[in-house]
């Protein structure tokens, strides 16, 4: 009993620890705390940003280089989210390609 109250307060704490950052709201601490995003990503994402918010996973690929389908999909699962949506939610079984 004592062993299953562990486990759910650790998958609890884990949850709670690895909150989602949108990337139009995100600061660079914000965007650098999430595995897989870096300075140099940090700051295309902000000069991307400048210009105008992200409409969804598909328009931040399009307009942030190093960030394709393969990278978004990871990106979503450590934390990140555009306007709220993971990336799965976003493109269903369809992946979205960089033109």
């Amino acid at each position: 009993m004592f062993k299953r109250m562990v486990v759910l307060g650790l998958a609890l704490v884990t949850s709670w620890a690895m909150a989602a950052v949108d990337v139009n709201k995100a600061s660079v601490a914000d965007l650098d705390s999430i595995k897989g995003i870096g300075p140099g990503t940090s700051a295309k994402v902000l000069k991307a940003r400048e210009q105008a918010a992200f409409k969804d996973w598909a328009d931040l690929i399009q307009r942030v280089g190093g960030i394709g389908p393969k990278k978004a999909a990871q990106l979503s699962d450590n934390g990140l989210t555009v306007n709220g949506q993971t990336y799965g939610a976003a493109v269903g079984k369809e992946p979205v390609k960089k033109p």
